[in-house]
């Protein structure tokens, strides 16, 4: 099967389970679109003769398609760019003691809480899972994916501020996981020394080196923008930002996902409001916003179809559905610990907590990096307890969000409206 075969097929399951989303199912594109291809996936591996070659054809095609390849040496720096053009660098601003927090000590205290319960787990399975594969367990399985969670807290009305956290976390913590679980793949490999000093040196190195590329390729292109003002050509320079500056971070051995969120906040932010002019910007929003949609239509369709390929045993599900709350409850001390320590100096939304632990879904990055393992005789564990985690976040997760945020939203009203009516003088108000 030619790549050309292969990208034709998957954009028009795309767009047949798009359609049938939004005309019968109306859930949340990204959540329609994977539970229509979970569902069909499902199907092909009942005993039914008419699909034997159907499922035959799809394996085939999957098989093809290096998913970890797929996306993090290429859909992922359109993705970040394209979230990262979209965020208001001010809104930024004024969390990013919360954001910076969240994205870096939250996923590092994620990481050790889930490999440490994962190998508990393991080995109370009968696993035999070394406990450093145990981190990159924790470490693939930290980042969070705002795709889906962001349209349904617009939809529930959620703060602003409560959005904003869960953005810039998400555009974060997906470069600090990737850098963590890299440090400790090349330590698991013998790569490097699995000491405190040089585990904080590979690091910093990837993830420093990352925002000074990123903040060198955005101000090139910035200064690029300023000198034309021709929207095909100005996009055009985005586009190659994304992509160039993406491979040009991997090459030097950096964190490319933080390189080009760098570059897209910058170009989103000052290179919108310095460098180019309205109807630039007109198409450069259509354009990107069509690139992150299409994308994600792909990327969600590849996830439900990727259970085709996985080796499914009774023992390694059961494992997955046992890791679920391992990783909800690591989440939720990662993220309650140090919002509650920061209480004392600021306010937050009521249920923020709550809400940051159960909105924090896990997506294709989680798993494009299991994949990204080499084989090996803990790999086939892995990649089906991370699925089954990402199955499960995104379908339960994600479809019982807009209640619990409506839900804490009403309770915090109500407790306005009573705390207003107890002030003095509230009865005759």
């Amino acid at each position: 099967m030619r790549l050309f075969d292969i990208i034709a097929i998957l954009i028009g399951l795309s767009a047949v389970f798009s359609w049938l989303n939004h005309r019968f199912l109306r859930l949340p594109t990204a959540i329609g679109l994977m539970l229509i291809a979970l569902a069909m996936s499902l199907a092909m591996l009942l005993p039914l003769p008419f699909l034997d070659g159907f499922e035959r054809d799809v394996q085939q095609m999957l098989a093809r398609i290096d998913f970890g390849d797929t996306l993090l040496h290429g859909m992922l720096s359109f993705l970040l760019f394209a979230g990262a053009l979209h965020v208001n660098l001010h809104d930024l601003a004024k969390q990013k003691w919360v954001i910076g927090i969240l994205a870096t000590a939250s996923v590092v205290g994620a990481t050790l809480l889930i490999g440490g319960g994962a190998y508990l787990l393991f080995g109370l399975l009968g696993f035999q899972v070394p406990f450093l594969y145990c981190l990159l367990f924790g470490a693939l399985i930290s980042p969070t994916d705002p795709i889906a969670v962001l349209g349904i807290l617009k939809s529930a009305g959620a703060p602003k501020s409560l959005e904003t956290k869960i953005a810039g976390e998400s555009l974060f913590n997906d470069g600090v996981a990737v850098v963590a679980f890299l440090v400790l793949l090349r330590i698991a490999d013998g790569g490097a020394e699995p000491t405190l000093a040089g585990v904080l040196a590979l690091f910093a190195g990837e993830a420093v080196g990352g925002l000074i590329v990123g903040l060198a390729i955005g101000s090139l292109a910035y200064l690029m923008l300023q000198r034309v003002d021709n929207y095909s050509v100005e996009v055009l320079i985005t586009l190659a930002l994304a992509t160039g500056g993406y491979a040009l971070a991997e090459h030097a051995h950096v964190s490319a996902p933080i390189a080009v969120v760098i570059a897209g906040l910058l170009i989103g932010n000052h290179g919108r409001a310095n460098a180019m002019s309205e109807r630039t910007i007109e198409h450069l929003d259509t354009f990107w916003e069509l690139i992150d949609e299409v994308l994600n239509a792909v990327l969600f369709v590849l996830i439900g179809l990727e259970v085709l390929v996985l080796t499914l045993t009774g023992e390694l599900l059961f494992a997955g559905l046992l890791a679920i709350p391992l990783v909800l409850a690591a989440r939720l001390v990662s993220v309650g610990l140090p919002i509650g320590i920061m209480r004392r100096f600021r306010s937050f939304s009521p249920g923020v907590v709550a809400i940051l632990t159960w909105g924090g879904l896990r997506g294709g990055v989680s798993v494009a990096l299991a994949l990204s393992l080499p084989d090996g005789a803990y790999r086939d564990a892995l990649v089906v307890v991370t699925y089954v985690v990402v199955v499960f976040s995104i379908l339960v997760q994600g479809l019982t969000l807009g209640p619990l945020v409506r839900r804490l939203a009403g309770e915090a009203r109500r407790e306005a409206a009573g705390l207003e009516a107890a002030a003095p003088g509230g009865a005759e108000r």
